[in-house]
């Protein structure tokens, strides 16, 4: 298909009522990235060029989340809501510009497969005016059939507008359709708004084009394709298949998921081979995941890296910009923030390091801290190679650790330690007899002496 020119007119511009949210519908999101932002990936797969949104309620919010999942795409504004057809047509500019093949897609079909998108524009490249998508179902209650006459698609039809014979079709119609270039214009302009609800309906050119003599053709897609989200349930139906999808190709790639109902993956998750994963790990956008690498349940990781033969987990928390090099090791109830961990240093448990490098072969004991913000800005903390750092130590940032240094347990360290240093940041302990006693018994009587006002 590169040869031949593409605009992708995608229909963004429902009020989403029944999704009950501020938010549009189509910006809800799947795996971490709006519906829309999937759609626009499966167009990008198809190679389905440049992108024309039509955009209504939310306008500003959609076109706005747009630049980051589709720059570049054109925004147009359908000022009123009469019907599919008039909503492509406020794309009337772009489509007249000229293009091979122009395909219409709706934004709240995030499931719609890149593979359903080339057969739409493979069926225009053999020389189909247009051409539909479609899918099976032994359930079509409530859908609109495909009408064909051998091999060519001569109506699609509304259910309540079917006769008996047709409404037991089951071949229905999927929403998303290809238009030849240099036919899409003259057609999309002639439908017409003799209905009930005063509409302009997409679905009416296939009678159109028929009539003129035009080839007209369906193809079958997966069900998924043309499943439209309308509310939360789906939504949340929708993100089940997309992981479910996911988890089976991650496995079928050489990743170990040991229990795979649990595991839930961004969009853009990236695993290597031989890493297992076990139950409970959840990955939000922006993480890469290396080879044979380990993430031990009840994890969460965002915008983070973990490089070949580390360990992570269990009940770790990596959140962005975390490095996690080769062989290194996070252990449990650990909290990673922007930090680069070098290759085979240990932050085995109870630990929070934020804004901070630990270098390789560095140990930190249990509790420890890097104190990185001081209520106004945030501070570096940089522990160098083969640093010991006890158990229950603050390091109260900006503050190098140097190679090979010590830090006592329960230090507050708020001078660099030189290299191979060996630093105390802890008071004298200072034992006095019967004060403990004395204490506890005045705390008792002013306690009891406000229990009696």
């Amino acid at each position: 298909m590169s040869e031949r020119t593409c605009l992708s007119v995608i229909l963004a511009a429902g009020e989403g009522t029944r999704m009950k949210s501020a938010t549009p519908k189509v910006l809800h999101r799947i795996a971490g990235l709006e519906m829309l932002g999937h759609v626009t990936r499966a167009l990008d797969g198809a190679g389905a060029g440049n992108k024309a949104l039509v955009v209504g309620h939310g306008a500003e919010a959609v076109s706005k989340a747009a630049e980051g999942f589709a720059p570049g795409a054109e925004t147009f504004v359908q000022s009123e809501r009469l019907g599919t057809g008039h909503a492509v047509l406020a794309a009337r500019a772009a489509i007249a510009r000229g293009y091979d093949d122009v395909l219409v897609t709706f934004g709240d079909t995030p499931l719609i497969s890149l593979e359903a998108l080339q057969t739409l524009r493979a069926g225009l490249a053999r020389g189909a005016d247009i051409v539909v998508m479609g899918f099976r179902t032994d359930r079509p209650t409530g859908y609109g059939r495909l009408i064909e006459n051998g091999e060519a698609l001569i109506a699609i039809r509304e259910e309540k507008d079917c006769s008996d014979e047709e409404r037991r079709i089951t071949f229905c119609n999927g929403g998303a359709m290809g238009i030849a270039g240099n036919r899409a214009l003259e057609l999309l302009e002639a439908i017409g708004n003799d209905n009930a609800k005063g509409e302009y309906y997409l679905t009416d050119i296939v009678e159109i084009a028929t009539g003129r003599g035009l080839k007209v053709r369906a193809i079958e897609a997966d069900y998924e394709s043309a499943l439209g989200i309308n509310n939360r349930a789906e939504l949340a139906a929708a993100e089940a298949i997309w992981q479910q999808r996911r988890r089976e190709a991650m496995m079928l790639d050489g990743v170990t998921l040991i229990a795979p109902e649990t595991v839930y993956f961004a969009y853009d998750t990236v695993v290597g081979r031989d890493t297992v994963i076990e139950p409970n790990v959840f990955f939000g956008p922006g993480v890469t995941i290396g080879e044979n690498v380990t993430l031990k349940a009840n994890s969460h990781l965002e915008e983070a890296r973990v490089d070949a033969g580390a360990s992570v987990g269990p009940f770790a928390r990596l959140r962005p910009g975390a490095e996690i090099m080769d062989g290194a090791k996070v252990g449990n109830f650990v909290e990673i923030k922007k930090t680069r961990v070098e290759p085979g240093a240990k932050i085995p448990h109870l630990s929070y390091v934020g804004d901070a490098r630990v270098g390789a072969k560095a140990n930190l004991g249990a509790g420890t801290i890097t104190c990185n913000y001081d209520g106004f800005s945030k501070h570096f903390t940089d522990i160098e190679p083969g640093a010991f750092v006890g158990t229950n130590s603050s390091l109260v940032a900006p503050v190098t650790i140097g190679a090979g240094a010590y830090v006592a347990s329960g230090s507050v360290i708020t001078e660099s330690v030189p290299a191979d240093a060996l630093a105390f940041g802890r008071a004298r302990q200072s034992n006095r007899e019967g004060l403990g006693k004395r204490l506890r018994d005045r705390l008792a009587a002013l306690k009891a002496r406000r229990a009696k006002t």
